[in-house]
């Protein structure tokens, strides 16, 4: 039986071409990452192959000896990539080739920025994978058929990448990929066998699928070569898995390699840790920080970087039972000894081995980090930088780890300069007052809004350090972090200011008598504003403004209903608590005040000045100025 062919040109799809354009302008330096791509896809073809087998043997085709080809044709100016793996039907290829599927692509192209350096370092995240060819390539080749399909329903795709590709179908005998690049003039170094030799050591030395290229003729060998002669193929790469070799056997340099291999990075990580585990539970572990967030990190769909392996056959990729989601940024590998060779993502759920083997993994990450804060400082500020805001996911994921991850975490504060987070909450109780109780913090859209809030006048004024959190996830974190190390957290936007031993005997009498002597402004104030506010209240905490809104312990902070807001969950503003400064001029002036009209405008005022101050939103934006451009006007006829 016989499949009529079938010849097309299609457009590339938008993001493609655009993919494309990126890989040719922005890795010219870096070019030999093409062969890595290449052959790091052609092993996951192997491995894929490998692993549908283990349901169904008759897609070895009686040929279960997986292998990579690498060779070139010096005359024909080209360089071939082959495996005999799992391979691609038509529609595969279409969908894997013409068409960018993943739902990070819009994000990872409007990142871009136009400049070569910064993009290059950005498509490393991304991961070139088959694009890559493009890079020494004006044209390439793809021949390919799927493991159990028919001889006749090959395909073969081609494309100069330059907008568009032409797809058929063909006769294919084997199974598997073979990719053939077309290579340009000014990219002849890659028709050297030496140097591919080279490339392959680097960055694919430890792949466990024999990698094979044409065994190299010398001497008399060479003078009696005969071009009919059947090629000898020798393996280059040494096979062996990485993470099984001996610490002790391994360099720095050779880590850092397998890593950009297997994260299909550019830079190099910023550590990690290997481990071998015996007794009940046999395992090896080679887990990695990487140094920068890839561009897809707050994406819902985007994957872990932990990939399975049983007996050191891939199972399956970006496994999420080996990592919880607040350390979705590591990469790396775990190879069991103990698992079945036919596990499922489903079987993973409820196994308890591999529950073991996360809370080993998360252990040694968190330890990974407590060291790098410890001794190099300068680095971890670096990863916290990239990671910090996914690490503070942390407490409400994993309790058990909750005051580990705590002491991981980096803020600004008042004590501190500039925009860095760099005070760990050891250090704030390292400098807390020798009375103080607990760990002051305000959240706020931005820093210059946090520095600048009246909340922080009494604080300022009593020098208690205060945290500044500015980060979306921080209402959500804090409302799982309650206390750290015996030390309770305390809003200083929330519920009636209690500074403890920190105040004064004193300042709390004043304050009593400071409630009777104006229960009539404070009574005034409320009528004025009705619904707008729960309660007005004299205030301990402010010394240079007139007014602020709090709300109570217990009700969701304004921070939190705006950032809801902005999320697109309909998230009610809570009703604030107005706290007044009966000390300040204003307030004065509004408690000497007779007009009620005059009264009411001017306890607006101060309500929509207290509400700007705190970063919130005037709901009548037009009111407010027209009351404020009638006092201006009073004040200037009073003149």
């Amino acid at each position: 039986m016989t499949v009529e062919a079938h010849k097309e040109t299609i457009e590339f799809q938008a993001e493609v071409s655009q993919v494309l354009n990126l890989v040719i302008r922005s890795l010219y330096s870096n070019k030999e990452i093409f062969l890595r791509e290449l052959i790091s896809n052609a092993s996951d073809a192997a491995e894929k192959l490998r692993f549908e087998a283990l349901a169904d043997d008759v897609l070895y085709e009686g040929d279960p000896e997986l292998k990579i080809r690498v060779w070139v044709d010096k005359d024909a100016g080209t360089l071939t990539v082959s495996d005999n793996g799992i391979g691609m039907s038509r529609q595969e290829v279409m969908d894997t080739i013409g068409t960018i599927a993943s739902s990070g692509t819009k994000k990872f192209l409007e990142n871009l920025s136009g400049d070569e350096t910064s993009d290059s370092q950005l498509i490393g995240q991304f991961g070139v994978g088959f694009y890559s060819a493009f890079i020494v390539a004006d044209r390439v080749t793809l021949t390919t058929r799927r493991a159990g399909m028919e001889p006749e329903h090959g395909v073969r795709w081609e494309s100069d990448g330059e907008g568009s590709y032409s797809i058929e179908t063909v006769e294919k005998e084997g199974r598997g990929t073979e990719v053939t690049l077309h290579l340009r003039e000014d990219d002849n170094e890659f028709l050297d066998s030496w140097r591919l030799r080279q490339i392959i050591s680097k960055f694919s030395d430890h792949l466990a699928i024999p990698i094979e290229m044409p065994k190299e003729d010398t001497g008399a060998e060479e003078e009696e070569k005969d071009k009919d002669r059947e090629i000898e193929w020798e393996q280059v790469n040494k096979g062996i898995a990485l993470w099984m070799r001996n610490k002790s056997e391994i360099t720095d340099e050779e880590y850092k390699d397998f890593y950009k291999s297997i994260a299909h990075d550019f830079e190099d990580p910023l550590a990690w840790s290997h481990n071998r585990v015996e007794g009940t539970n046999e395992y090896t572990s080679l887990l990695y920080v990487p140094s920068r967030a890839p561009f897809d990190l707050w994406d819902r769909e985007q994957k872990h970087g932990v990939k399975l392996y049983v007996r050191r056959v891939f199972i399956m990729d970006e496994v999420d039972k080996l990592m919880p989601h607040y350390l979705r940024f590591v990469k790396g590998v775990v190879d069991s000894d103990d698992l079945p060779l036919n596990v499922s993502r489903e079987l993973l759920q409820h196994n308890r081995k591999i529950d073991t083997i996360r809370s080993a993994n998360v252990k040694r990450i968190l330890g990974l980090l407590e060291n790098m804060a410890k001794n190099d400082p300068e680095k971890y500020q670096k990863f916290w930088d990239e990671f910090g805001k996914v690490l503070k996911e942390g407490p409400a994921e994993d309790f058990a780890n909750k005051e580990r991850i705590a002491g991981l975490f980096r803020f600004a504060s008042t004590k501190s300069e500039g925009d860095e987070e760099t005070v760990s909450l050891d250090e704030y109780i390292g400098r807390m007052a020798e009375k103080q109780e607990k760990i002051y913090y305000i959240t706020a859209d931005s820093l210059a809004a946090a520095r600048n809030s009246p909340h922080l006048e009494i604080f300022k004024k009593k020098d208690i350090e205060v945290l500044l959190m500015t980060d979306r996830v921080d209402e959500w974190l804090m409302s799982h972090l309650t206390e750290y190390k015996e030390k309770t957290f305390q809003s200083v936007t929330k519920g009636q200011l209690d500074l403890g031993e920190l105040e004064a005997e004193e300042d709390k009498e004043e304050q009593k008598k400071a409630e009777k002597a104006h229960k009539k402004l404070l009574k005034g104030i409320k009528k004025a504003l009705g619904e707008k506010v729960k309660e007005v209240r004299v205030s301990s905490r402010l010394v240079d403004s007139p007014a602020c809104l709090v709300v109570d312990d217990y009700d969701m902070s304004q921070n939190l209903a705006r950032v809801l807001k902005q999320l697109g969950q309909d998230a009610p503003m809570p009703t604030p608590i107005m706290e007044l400064n009966v000390e300040h001029p204003l307030v004065e002036r509004l408690e000497k005040e007779n007009d009620k009209d005059r009264y009411s405008e001017l306890a607006n005022l101060l309500y929509d000045q207290a509400l700007l101050a705190e970063g919130g939103q005037l709901e009548d934006p037009a009111g407010f100025v027209h009351r404020l451009n009638r006092l201006m006007l009073d004040m200037s006829d009073s003149k």
